[in-house]
């Protein structure tokens, strides 16, 4: 019986460095790679907020330039104030107008292009008729 638990206990050894080691790098290459896909969904959402607030800036200055009274020969317009919203901060808008005709005969091609951080992130582009 004393010869059973000898070998047992020889054959029973703890984990060696090694086996640690190892155990170790693979929970840091999975802890790594679990990390990086956490950065890299708070930039799709980062990138997501930004494009919905562009269309959304770009959609009611669009609105705003259609309203206004046409001005023949006109290559800008000026565009609506942005709310003093935190979201808003740190966004620029710019309308531009282009006459179809030469002379103005009524119709121009309109531009809302709005960037944030001086990237331009939308370009809206439609038309404007004179009443």
């Amino acid at each position: 019986m004393a010869k059973a638990i000898s070998r047992l206990h020889k054959e029973q050894r703890g984990i060696s460095l090694i086996e640690t080691l190892v155990a170790v790098a693979i929970l840091g290459v999975i802890a790594v790679a679990f990390i990086n896909g956490l950065t890299t969904a708070y930039k799709a959402g980062q990138i997501n907020d930004e494009q919905t607030t562009a269309e959304s800036i770009a959609q009611s200055q669009m609105e705003w330039v259609r309203n206004a009274s046409y001005v023949e020969e006109a290559t800008t317009y000026s565009p609506a104030p942005l709310p003093d919203d935190s979201n808003y901060l740190n966004y620029t808008v710019v309308i531009t107008a282009e006459p179809l005709h030469s002379p103005d005969e009524g119709l121009q091609k309109i531009t809302v292009t709005v960037s944030h951080l001086g990237k331009q992130i939308i370009q809206l582009e439609s038309y404007k008729r004179q009443p």
